[in-house]
């Protein structure tokens, strides 16, 4: 079931991620993507394979070591959640990213490689995207 829940993950995630990257302009792109609740089912996900183990996480995210982070990630179950925070997280961001970035009129060109970078490695494609950003002025009104 663990292994399940993780190769779910990013398959329920991948499809708005096609959308942000491939057709960003499409009108059903900002309609879809413009809900919150698209990260919703990954974050069920992520609240099953927490619940199912419940006993260990809790003590690891209360009181935080690397040890008990590392031995809490090095399970399948710990993987697996892991695997869910970053997609479910990851997506929001790359979301809040992407209807920002069509607000303020900056190019899909330059977005794509951005968003690209959100899916790969999260805090990275913030950081750029937070250094690019100031470039483009949202439009008052």
């Amino acid at each position: 079931m663990t292994a399940f829940l993780f190769e779910l993950t990013f398959l329920l995630a991948a499809p708005f991620w096609a959308l942000m990257i491939l057709l960003p302009k499409w009108s059903w792109t900002h309609r879809i993507v413009s809900s919150p609740l698209i990260a919703l089912p990954i974050v069920a996900i992520y609240g099953v394979l927490v619940a199912g183990s419940f006993g260990e996480v809790w003590p690891a995210v209360t009181n935080p070591t690397l040890d008990g982070i590392q031995a809490l990630l090095g399970t399948p179950e710990g993987a697996a959640a892991g695997w869910a925070h970053f997609i479910a997280f990851d997506l929001f961001v790359g979301r809040w990213s992407y209807l920002d970035s069509r607000k303020r009129g900056i190019p899909v060109l330059l977005m794509a490689p951005i968003l690209l970078l959100t899916i790969l490695l999260g805090p990275v494609g913030l950081a750029v995207y937070l250094a690019v950003r100031p470039w483009w002025r949202e439009p008052l009104g």
